[in-house]
Formats: C-alpha cells, structure tokens, sequence
C-alpha cells in the first residue's frame, strides 16, 4: 500500500520544481511518500553558453543547464544536477547587453554581480538573448525596490475591461484571409521576415470594430504585447517594451512586430551573393535552438544550435559559441524522425532522457537530446510537417 503526503513549502528550489522524499517503514508493505511542492517557480531556464571571470581570469566557455530565479542565476553542469555548479546573486547586480567584451561571439550578454564579478552568457539566437534579459532586468529591478517579480497583469496596469478575450482576439489577428498580414520588411540594413507594424495592429483593430478610436486600439495592443502575444522584432518596438515601468505598444510604422508562435527570423544583408542563393538557406525558418547531438564519428555529444528550414527541408547545426557557416546539414525530404528510449553508450556519457532520431532518405541515423520532453515533442512535430512537405 502507498500512502501520498501533499505538503506546499517554501524553499530554494533546484530546477526540477519539486523535491521527492521517500520514508519507507520497516514494515516494506507500507510506503509512505511525501510530495513538497513550492510555490517558487523559476522565472526561466535553458540552455546558455557560460564563461566567469576569476580574478584577471577568464576559464572557457562551456554549456551550462541555466535556472533564472527572483533573486539569482543558478547553473547546472547538466539538467539533470541535483545542484548548481554555482549561483550569481542578483541584488545590487547590472546587466550589459549586447556585451562588446568578446569581438568573434555574438549575442552575449554580461552580468556583474554587487563584487564587480562578471559573468557572461551566449544565446543561440537574438530572441532567446532578448527573453533572457528582459526577465533578469526585471529581477534586478524587483530586487531593487523591495518588490516581488511577477509577469505584467495587463488588466490591472492598463484597465482592459474583463469582458475582452485576448486570446480569441490574436486568434482572429493571425487568420490568414482577414487577419494582420505578415510581410518581409527591412530596417537599418537588417530584412524581418515575416511581421508588421505597429500602425497596421492599430489600424487592423480600428477597422474590424475591436476599438472606437486610436487609444482604444493601442491599449488592447498593449495588452497583446504584456500578455505575450504580440513580440517586439526591431530596436524602436523593443525600446517601448522595455521603457519605463509600463510597456508600450508603439502606434507607429517603424516600429515592428510579430506573432509570439510564427516563424519570424531576421537576417542581415550579406554582399555574398552565392550564401544568399545557396538553394539549403532559402526557406523559411520553422524552428531553432540548441539540442545535443551525437557525433557520426567519436560517437561523443556535444550541443549545438540547430535551424530547421522548410521547402527545402534541411537542418542545419552549428557550434553554438560561434557565428561561422554550419557544421553540417541534414536533407529531411522524405526522412523519419521518431522519439527513442535508448541509444547505445550514450548514458556512459551522461545522456539520458529526452532522446530521438532522424532517419534520412538514405538511411542515415542521427541522435539528439531535447532539455524537455515537451521540446523533445515540439521537434519531433515540426520535422515530420517538413520532411513531409518540403522538397
């Protein structure tokens, strides 16, 4: 018999959430199991690339299992660690970013901490850079002035009457006939793909009767953005995101934005006619990140910083510490992607969990590790849709 003990506590919490303890009688037909789950969840976590400075110092970079919390930045050697390989406490700390400290790695971002201490952190792609300092900022700030951080509550900041369903409203946004429509705009030699401005949200909202006038439209768009819907693509839209203790929504035609769940990217312009023309870099992105990646050779894993693209279908991996061409590409046309329990020697090198594997047209096999099971499912999806139907 199995007795289940519920008890909430408030405690420092590693990255799994919740703790287990297991107190067996000495009588083995009884187990008595007792949950504690906290009320302190993390604010975000992922994979980041990670380099402290020890002095004059510096150690090498390497990837690091990253938990942001309300007062500090913990990091895991693996995932899977019970414990941190060490905290960055956020009181009194600053935060730079873009980091200009290292001239041939892009998309870092430096904290450093109240005893000047730096540490550095590279993302796998600007968005990921942005959602990782947008909450430390707002950590940083909560600390500061003695307050708890908490997600914007749209309603309450800007008085959004309760009968307004923001969800159904970015729904009817996104519809492709009647909806915003996502174009390809550049900016500051820079081309974003598949988004639209402020202006067009405001004017959209005006037009299928969702406000009267002009502040009522830039209030729900506001509240789009605080809710997570709509996302700040350019420097202008992401200056009024961040600007003060309210964001802001721009009503204006230079600044850009984008649905939270499309397959935005933004490029730079590249005198390079044959990388531009190359036919594996021409479709849309669908999906990117880091992942884990058995090697064909060594069989070793290491991570990597995957872009998967459609019509053509291939992905392309790369050494996420670096801004170079990939590594290497896998054609999907016709391929077969399968979550696997087991692959052989990888627990004798600490991988475990979250595991699956491409199977080209012409039968090559690939091994990759997702942080989670719910973005292990996530890549799973989004490769089957491409190998399906790009060419």
């Amino acid at each position: 018999m199995i007795i289940y003990l519920f008890k909430g506590i408030q405690t420092k919490l590693k990255h799994n959430i919740y703790d287990f303890f297991l107190l067996h009688y000495l009588n083995e037909k009884v187990t008595l199991c007792f949950i504690y789950i906290s009320d302190q969840w993390p604010l975000r976590h992922g994979v980041l690339h990670f380099k402290n400075k020890c002095g004059t110092l510096l150690n090498s970079w390497r990837a690091v299992w990253v938990v942001l919390s309300e007062d500090g930045v913990d990091f895991y050697k693996k995932k899977t660690d019970s414990s941190p390989k060490g905290m960055i406490p956020l009181k009194g700390a600053t935060l730079s970013s873009p980091c200009q400290d290292f001239v041939k790695r892009t998309l870092v971002f430096k904290i450093t901490t109240e005893k000047k201490q730096d540490h550095f952190f590279q993302a796998s792609h600007v968005e990921e850079r942005e959602l990782w300092v947008k909450d430390i900022k707002r950590a940083i700030t909560c600390l500061a002035g003695g307050k708890k951080f908490a997600r914007k509550s749209t309603r309450r900041s800007i008085r959004l009457p309760e009968t307004v369903n923001l969800a159904a409203l970015y729904t009817e946004m996104k519809n492709q006939d009647d909806g915003v429509k996502e174009l390809k705009l550049e900016q500051q030699n820079r081309v974003f793909n598949h988004c639209f401005t402020g202006a067009t949200v405001v004017d959209w909202l005006i037009s299928k009767e969702k406000a009267r006038n002009r502040p009522e439209a830039l209030m729900l768009a506001t509240g789009l953005m605080n809710e997570g819907f709509l996302q700040p693509a350019g420097d202008l839209s992401k200056e009024g995101a961040e600007s003060g203790e309210q964001a802001a929504f721009l009503d204006d035609t230079k600044a850009l934005y984008y649905f939270a769940d499309s397959g935005f990217f933004c490029e730079g312009y590249s005198s390079d006619e044959d990388v531009l023309l190359k036919e594996e870099f021409r479709g849309n992105i669908i999906k990117q990140g880091c992942l884990v990646k058995q090697g064909h050779r060594r069989k070793n894993w290491k991570v990597r910083k995957f872009i998967l693209r459609d019509d053509p279908a291939y992905i392309h991996y790369y050494d996420p510490a670096k801004a170079d061409d990939p590594l290497g590409s896998i054609h999907l046309r016709g391929a077969v992607v399968t979550a696997v329990d087991y692959v052989p020697d990888a627990k004798k090198k600490d991988i475990d969990g979250n595991l699956f594997e491409i199977i080209t047209a012409d039968e090559t096999h690939y091994f990759l590790q997702a942080a989670t099971d719910q973005e292990r499912r996530e890549w799973i999806k989004a490769v089957q849709m491409v190998s399906k139907s790009g060419k």
